[in-house]
């Protein structure tokens, strides 16, 4: 096993976007059979389907909004490069996790912009995580 990764509730904290992988695209993981993870879930009143449950390798921890519900569970080293891979592959995944690291640069702004709004994530979660002017926001995605 390897260090643990987290599930969380996107839906708990209103506003938090869908920030991580949803647990839907990372195939069966072994943690969700235990116990501990299937008893966190009826607490929860939700189930390895919902939309809003999340799933985001130890290096990600940052993406967990603050006041989620959050659960650490351990992966073996294949399913974490699934939960990793899964994670590239989600296009709004990819493109927040960019806008989180644009705060540190403005090179390629309008570029990183006009990406985020042609992935689908909505203008108030581009300036929640890029911190941009909302007036500087493109009115149309480029193709």
């Amino acid at each position: 096993m390897t260090d643990d990764a987290y599930l969380f509730l996107a839906d708990t904290v209103p506003g938090s976007g869908l920030l991580g992988t949803p647990v839907s695209l990372t195939g069966e993981l072994e943690c969700l059979q235990t116990p501990a993870v299937r008893a966190w879930l009826d607490a929860h009143q939700t189930d390895a389907t919902s939309p809003a449950l999340r799933i985001v390798p130890p290096e990600q921890t940052g993406m967990i909004p603050d006041g989620a519900e959050r659960l650490p569970v351990p992966l073996s080293g294949e399913e974490l490069e699934r939960v990793r891979r899964a994670g590239d592959t989600d296009p709004v995944a990819v493109v927040e996790q960019e806008l989180l690291s644009y705060r540190d640069s403005e090179e390629g702004r309008d570029a990183l912009l006009h990406k985020a709004l042609a992935a689908g994530v909505p203008a108030h979660r581009i300036v929640e995580l890029s911190g941009v002017d909302p007036t500087t926001l493109p009115t149309a995605p480029r193709a």
